[in-house]
């Protein structure tokens, strides 16, 4: 898995190519791996993927939303709810493949001629997919009047149809013009009322994959070696999530560059007494990990250990704090609290983002931990807890660990970092 961050890299600066490049011929050699590494074991056997009964249940609590927020049907495309409610992976660019789904009566699917039959491999496999109702159109034809006469044969040519967030604005609009009574609106309440209450299989998959994110840090960092570039850390990462049987890989921001908390495109390297903070995560059957650490390769000055110690404090006070029927802004107010009154504020001075995000098949999702955020915590919602301090020109610091809501408080999938000098608690 490439992030953004490494996507950024790796294509704005040549050094960062080569050094892809070199990691990538080594590999092709067969240079071995360090031992840190090489003795992973795999955790592929651990996961069980979603069950299409899954997906049924989840479409008819999708069903059940469209009802209670006066929707007669919402609009999937590709992306991840329709992956989530259906398992389809697809891939279409400018050409409409969609998923129309009723509150009442079957869904129906529209997709391109020449595609018919990747469609009919993966709607087999969802709901059902044994005898779907399938609309096709050819290269001169309008999908468009396909999905209006769709509408039409269901009953609802004057309805409502939510389209999912994601659905490109030029899809909605052909859809729009076709349909001129069918109201538009956002699909949201249904699709974020579904996916941010995980089930427990859900959570099950999100605790695998950020034990297997914090196994491969572990690893990488046990081989890490004075004098290493970033890329070649980002690397040792990304091997340690393919040891371990999974997709992963994480950014690394070193020294003064930390302070950057989406990091920054100079190539840097890691040397004795400099803080690096790594940032990313992995894929387990669809679900993601997003973990921070920030350490130091030698010995830390009493500042940065006086700075890790207030995010730490800080991480502990949102985890404390969040429970059902809790503000997701009161979350982040305990963390930024802490920060503030140990001299790192005000507001977003020095810890310049919100605390968290909500996690799941998207590594960010809804809902968020951010001021302004009403919405109340509800037992298996899943977040990142990820407070940070930067100071510019020094360094930076940030501690993200993935956190499920409990029935009566929270817990962290992983163990929080003890310091700077011992992050994985091996000590």
């Amino acid at each position: 898995m490439v992030s953004r961050r490494r996507f950024l890299q790796v294509s704005t600066i040549a050094a960062s190519a080569t050094l892809v490049a070199h990691s990538a011929l080594a590999e092709e050699k067969g240079s071995p791996l360090p031992p840190s590494i090489a003795n992973l074991k795999s955790m592929k056997d651990q996961a069980k993927p979603i069950t299409l009964e899954e997906r049924r249940e989840r479409q008819e609590n999708a069903r059940r939303l469209m009802e209670a927020n006066g929707l007669d049907a919402i609009l999937l495309m590709e992306g991840t709810s329709l992956n989530y409610f259906t398992g389809i992976k697809w891939r279409g660019g400018e050409r409409l493949f969609a998923m129309v789904l009723p509150a009442k009566g079957a869904a129906f699917y529209v997709c391109p001629a020449f595609e018919e039959g990747r469609a009919r491999e993966q709607i087999s496999q969802a709901p059902e997919g044994e005898q779907p109702d399938l609309r096709i159109w050819q290269e001169d034809e309008s999908p468009y009047q396909r999905v209006a006469q769709g509408l039409k044969d269901r009953g609802i040519a004057t309805g409502k149809l939510g389209a999912e967030e994601r659905v490109r604005f030029v899809f909605t609009e052909g859809i729009g013009k076709a349909s001129p009574q069918v109201n538009i609106a956002s699909a949201t309440p249904v699709t974020a009322g579904c996916r941010m209450h995980k089930s427990d299989h859900e959570i099950e998959l999100m605790r695998l994959a950020a034990k297997v994110t914090w196994t491969a840090y572990q690893a990488a960092y046990q081989a890490l070696k004075d004098g290493m570039t970033q890329g070649q850390l980002e690397d040792l990462i990304e091997a340690a999530h393919k040891q371990l049987g999974f997709s992963g890989g994480a950014d690394a921001q070193v020294g003064e560059y930390s302070a950057f908390p989406h990091g920054s495109i100079a190539p840097q390297v890691i040397r004795a007494g400099t803080i690096v903070l790594v940032d990313g995560g992995g894929e387990v059957e669809g679900y993601t990990s997003d973990i921070s650490r920030t350490f130091v390769l030698g010995q830390p000055s009493e500042k940065m250990k006086k700075v890790f110690d207030i995010v730490h404090r800080a991480q502990s006070a949102a985890l404390k704090t969040a429970r059902p029927g809790v503000e997701c802004q009161a979350v982040d107010a305990a963390a930024r609290k802490v920060i503030s009154d140990a001299g790192y504020g005000p507001d977003y001075k020095f810890f310049t983002h919100r605390l968290g995000h909500g996690m799941g098949m998207d590594g960010h999702e809804w809902p968020y931990l951010v001021r302004g955020n009403t919405l109340s915590l509800a037992a298996n919602m899943t977040f990142s807890d990820e407070p940070g301090i930067y100071i510019r020109g020094e360094f930076g610091v940030r501690l993200e660990d993935d956190m499920h809501i409990t029935a009566d408080g929270a817990e962290l999938f992983t163990p929080q970092s003890p310091s700077l000098e011992d992050p994985f608690g091996a000590a």
